[in-house]
């Protein structure tokens, strides 16, 4: 008996030997796995160090495709540090991105993406690869594409008039999401989109160029909170960009900077926020006043970034 497996067990080596000679060389894509240091079981007394592959199951932790956010429950700490493999990501439109709204305070509300003009029809790409975790219709964003990418953010396509893919899909960067559109709570035809860290918005123009070069800021970022809280930016300008690089560098600007405004003959609260670069609802909330309240000349504000 134990000849006969033996026997077998040469037949099936010789086998895959001459089939290897045959087999034109074999290509692996590695954009769906992930180096990792390994302690190499061979040498483990002297601890040297090996990169093994192991792949990026990024459908493990809190994946739901019947809810837009499932992370309600999750808390994480900042600074959050987020990494790209690239210099640049594809654009979601084919043509030319104009900016009709930002991220920030819009009518007393939180606009938690940038809207960027389109029409009607017009053709939505995946900005980076990933796996399709929703496609379909949820209030207030109308039909709705989730794509959850490698490095843990998901970008949300909204307000579509046509779906191109479907939940669970595996898709590169670039491939085809669906078509622009109206649906849900849009005023005119435009895309919404959302970047999502474990369910928490992001400013997505701190962390991407949205002209023609399509450029990814750093292929390392750190972000603070300020980065995800609409009320401190306002919707209607760019936000001044200033990224965190590092660690140190973001905990330090942790540091609230303060400063004290005179109030002057004819300012507004429009007038004061665009020239400090502050929203208005920031204004407000530090200063414990009214978007009506009447300001008089030589009131004190404070501005608080």
């Amino acid at each position: 008996m134990m000849k006969l497996v033996l026997n077998c067990f040469f037949l099936f080596i010789l086998s895959f030997s001459l089939y290897a000679q045959k087999t034109p060389e074999l290509t692996i894509d590695l954009s769906e796995f992930s180096f990792i240091k390994t302690i190499d079981s061979v040498n483990t007394e002297v601890g040297v160090l090996k990169d093994t592959i192991v792949p990026l199951d990024i459908k493990a932790d809190y994946w739901d495709s019947t809810v837009y956010n499932p992370y309600k429950d999750v808390n994480f700490k900042f600074p959050l540090q987020l990494q790209f493999k690239d210099s640049t990501y594809y654009s979601p439109i084919g043509k030319n991105k104009v900016v009709t709204s930002r991220y920030g305070w819009r009518r007393g509300r939180p606009h938690k993406g940038i809207d960027i003009d389109l029409v009607t029809g017009d053709s939505l790409f995946a900005m980076f690869d990933g796996i399709i975790r929703m496609s379909r219709y949820t209030s207030g964003h109308g039909r709705t594409v989730v794509v959850r990418h490698y490095n843990g953010l998901e970008t949300v396509y909204a307000h579509l008039s046509k779906y191109g893919v479907k939940e669970n899909d595996t898709i590169a960067r670039g491939d085809y999401l669906g078509k622009g559109g109206t649906s849900g709570n849009a005023r005119g035809s435009h895309l919404h989109l959302v970047v999502n860290y474990k369910g928490v918005s992001i400013n997505p123009e701190y962390l991407f160029e949205f002209n023609d070069q399509n450029r990814i800021r750093a292929n390392e970022l750190w972000v603070t909170k300020k980065w995800t809280r609409p009320i401190v930016h306002n919707s209607k300008r760019q936000s001044k960009i200033q990224l965190l690089l590092s660690e140190k560098e973001a905990i330090t600007s942790l540091i609230k900077q303060q400063s004290i405004y005179v109030v002057k003959s004819g300012d507004t609260l429009s007038r004061i926020s665009k020239r400090n670069n502050v929203s208005i609802a920031s204004l407000c909330k530090t200063n414990t006043i009214k978007r009506n309240s009447v300001l008089r000349i030589g009131q004190k504000l404070v501005i608080e970034k």
